[in-house]
């Protein structure tokens, strides 16, 4: 679970908690907040009084300068100082009663050690050996430290610090500071406390502030009449969050509340409401649990109830982005609001794993206005899977349940809807037969299917059964390796399409069986190496080459234009190809010591993949990552991996359709890049190359070319260097797609007709073309003091204009930080909006403000 510690509040009837962060920076006191000579923090072990203490653990240990003893109390004159247990007392004139364990201090009056590393320092006071109890006056303390002369260690996740007129220890664990201050910050000019009348310190759990001041830079902010201020991370504690506030360009003046309920040790929950002043009101709700160790449920929930925005009457022929409600001819309201749910669990129990990924959106228009991360609000997708699964000696057996919807556009119903309700699925590695040089495997599924969706029929639920064995004899000589095998298609559908390209295209109850028979042959030839002798730039350098062909004939797979199309399973037809490629790995064996990313801000990476759900207990970003460690001393410097295929049969046994995009299985194999318009032999080209050369250097750039047509199908190219705090990140992504060249009734499309490519129209040139460029820029880190920045933005190169930008700056004092961002979306007709949002941190407290952890750039 994340740190479950809370800053607890309460302004007149209602507390505010605030959610703990990791520490800001150092929270050591500063070498002026320690008193010189005999008033250390900490004894040092050569000292004679030291060793004398070591010698007998058990008995008390005393020294000074001078000594005097009368029965059983001792007086002690000078650099006074008493061992006991595991705690030290110091003073310069001190007066000790070894019957009851009373000690009375005058003079730079000292109490450090214990099990929570508590040091307290004072003008005089009384204490008592025996019970751990007593009072000190004009005192400052600390817990959580561990002071070795000048060096400082860290003890405890939230040391703290405090001071006060009187402070009294009432039990060993246990604290009372009247008229007082408490603070995280290096001593003695912290740059924020609380200055209290009253404050209870509970060693191991939290520090009770009663009456309290909130000072920056010793000028008051808030006035608490209570709060709490953790001491240990070991407690969750229930309450309010403090309230945020931000500015938006569209949502107006925003004001939030929540609350978090800590159930139990392992289950907690969160809910709160924010306010729109031009829009109306959000609310946010997450309940977590792990009940074990291998098993967890995350609920989000988020929605928001829309006023609406003024818009002019709908123009006819052109449908609206949501519902509208026109109150004249002249004055029209459109509602944007919605909301969304999502749902991650996962248990596993005797073998079996059972999985739960939902996603429920009420309506895409609501995420592309109301979610304020990019990558998430422009997703059109929405997958929903609920599987149970269980292996067993290379066999594979699952049932599951999913719905998949893919909004075309924000127009309502404009969404393309497909189940699986329900799918069985059997599969297998491959099983030798006996001790006969064949080999077995199986891909079977069994499934109720339906779909929905604008521009085809609806098809109501269907059942279809997949079945699909392979026996193969793979052979190794001489380092060649070939594998041939054949395989049986076997699919029985209930229902078939009719009418195929036409207006009157729809679907009939008669069965239809696809039978059909594949013959592979896969062959690798051994790979070339060298292995260069010299060393250049401090490395040895290796080089292999990997080739590889592969032969695929299906024939039978008849009836391709009467198949309905649910997944990849309905994509079969007739093909007779080959498939060759070469893969080239470049390898470097570093001479010196292990390279290190120290310094990388790691979460700033163009290309990344979106969160779109993180659990608790998942890395959070800007976190260092796992791989962010000393590398080993060999790298793969460079890889670039070349394909193509050729058909010989170009019209895919008839099922290819000339002027229309047609997909295969045979097609998606190579590139998930639509290219079948027309019969061809040759694929395009598929390039894969990926560089890092080292842990400050990555790239990837992957291409396909079409020799065919002349052009470029899709390029992306993704790049990002780091060097010390600076990160930078850039990205480009083009896509050509071919559209049909026929409407539905079969009716050629004149070239010359206007058309875009969001409805499914074209260009002249029988293609919608697409680019977009990705910069991202970063300083510093997170987590040190000083300054961070980072800067991520996107253009569509097509038109020229600027998609998304987000600027957000950090500046780290010694034990708080600030936060600033400034947003911009630019989502089609759909969004304009600037956001302005900031975060105010507290070491070992929590942050004030709207900036969410994981929506920040670094």
């Amino acid at each position: 679970m994340i740190s479950r510690n809370r800053f607890l509040i309460t302004a007149t009837l209602v507390c505010h908690l605030l959610l703990w962060p990791p520490l800001v920076t150092s929270q050591l006191p500063s070498e002026e907040n320690q008193s010189k000579g005999q008033n250390k923090q900490a004894a040092t072990p050569d000292t004679p009084c030291a060793k004398q203490a070591e010698l007998q653990p058990d008995l008390p240990t005393i020294c000074a300068i001078r000594q005097e003893k009368v029965g059983a109390v001792y007086y002690l004159h000078g650099a006074a100082e008493i061992y006991h247990r595991s705690y030290i007392l110091r003073g310069d004139e001190v007066t000790y009663n070894s019957d009851s364990g009373e000690v009375t201090g005058q003079g730079h009056l000292a109490l450090d050690g214990g099990p929570n590393d508590d040091h307290i320092r004072a003008s005089h006071g009384t204490y008592n050996l025996e019970t751990e109890t007593g009072t000190f006056y004009d005192a400052t303390g600390t817990t959580g430290l561990q002071f070795h002369g000048s060096r400082v260690v860290l003890t405890s996740t939230a040391p703290f610090a405090f001071s006060g007129k009187t402070v009294v220890k009432d039990s060993p664990d246990h604290y009372l500071v009247y008229d007082g201050t408490v603070t995280s910050c290096e001593l003695p000019h912290p740059k924020w406390l609380f200055k209290a009348h009253t404050v209870k310190v509970d060693v191991g759990g939290n520090a009770t502030i009663y009456h309290s001041q909130f000072l920056l830079h010793g000028v008051p902010i808030f006035y608490f009449p209570f709060a709490t201020h953790p001491v240990q991370h070991d407690v969750r504690q229930s309450g309010f969050l403090i309230p945020s506030i931000t500015r938006s360009s569209i949502k107006g003046n925003v004001v939030g509340e929540a609350g978090y309920w800590a159930i139990n040790p392992s289950m907690d929950v969160l809910a709160g409401a924010e306010y729109f002043s031009r829009r109306g009101w959000s609310q946010r709700g997450e309940f977590r649990a792990r009940p074990s160790d291998h098993s967890y449920i995350d609920l989000n929930y988020f929605g928001v109830l829309d006023r609406g925005i003024s818009v002019p009457p709908p123009v006819a022929g052109q449908p609206p982005q949501g519902p509208i409600v026109c109150s004249s001819n002249t004055s029209c309201v459109q509602k944007q609001g919605g909301e969304e749910v999502r749902l991650n669990a996962a248990d596993s129990l005797n073998g079996f794993r059972a999985v739960a990924n939902v996603d429920y959106l009420s309506a895409f228009v609501f995420r592309l206005v109301f979610n304020d991360v990019f990558t998430q609000a422009v997703y059109s997708e929405v997958k929903s899977q609920a599987f149970v699964t269980k292996s067993t000696d290379g066999i594979f057996m699952s049932g599951l349940v999913g719905e998949y919807q893919n909004f075309q556009s924000t127009t309502p119903g404009d969404v393309l809807t497909i189940n699986h309700v329900p799918a069985f699925d059997l599969g297998s590695v491959d099983h030798q037969i006996g001790r006969s040089p064949f080999y077995w495997s199986v891909d079977a599924n069994l499934a109720g299917l339906s779909r929905s969706g604008p521009g085809f029929p609806a098809v109501h639920p269907t059942e279809r059964f997949d079945f699909n064995p392979e026996i193969s004899v793979p052979v190794r000589y001489a380092g060649w390796s070939v594998r041939p095998g054949l395989m049986l298609h076997e699919t029985y559908y209930t229902k078939r399409l009719i009418g195929t390209g036409s207006a009157a295209e729809t679907t009939q109850n008669n069965s239809l069986n696809r039978q059909a028979l594949e013959t592979n042959v896969e062959i690798r030839p051994p790979g070339l190496e060298r292995v260069f002798g010299n060393a250049f730039l401090g490395r040895k350098w290796k080089h292999v080459i990997e080739p590889s062909v592969n032969y695929r004939f299906v024939t039978g797979a008849n009836g391709f234009s009467n198949v309905l199309r649910f997944d990849e399973r309905d994509l079969l037809s007739d093909t007779h190809e080959v498939e060759y490629g070469v893969i080239t790995r470049l390898y470097a064996k570093r001479l010196g010591p292990p390279e290190s990313c120290e310094g990388r801000m790691s979460a700033l990476i163009i290309g990344g993949a979106a969160l779109e759900q993180t659990t608790p207990w998942d890395r959070r970003p800007g976190q260092r990552p796992a791989d962010c460690e000393p590398r080993p001393v060999t790298r793969e410097v460079l890889s670039l991996e070349l394909a193509q295929k050729y058909f010989l049969d170009p019209t895919f046994g008839g099922a290819l359709v000339t002027g229309q995009r047609n997909v295969f299985a045979s097609t998606i194999d190579l590139t998930g890049i639509a290219f079948a318009t027309q019969p061809r032999h040759l694929s395009p080209l598929i390039s894969r190359l990926k560089v890092q050369t080292s842990e400050r250097t990555d790239a990837e750039w992957d291409l396909d070319y079409d020799f065919q047509l002349g052009r470029v199908n899709a390029s992306t190219l993704l790049a990002n260097y780091h060097i010390g705090p600076v990160t930078i990140g850039g990205g480009d992504a083009l896509l050509q797609v071919p559209l049909n060249q026929f409407s539905q009734a079969g009716v050629p499309i004149p070239s010359g007709t206007l058309r875009t490519c969001s409805q499914g129209t074209f260009s002249s040139a029988g293609t919608c073309k697409f680019q977009q460029f990705r910069v991202g820029l970063g300083y510093g880190e997170l987590n040190r003091r000083g300054l961070t920045a980072a800067s991520s933005f996107g253009i569509d190169a097509e038109t020229g204009l600027l998609q998304f930008a987000s600027l957000q700056t950090t500046y780290n004092w010694d034990c708080c930080g600030m936060t600033v961002e400034y947003r911009r979306f630019a989502i089609a007709n759909v969004r304009n909006e600037n956001l302005y949002r900031f975060t105010f941190t507290l070491a070992n407290i929590g942050s004030f403000g709207n900036l969410r952890r994981q929506e920040r750039l670094y």
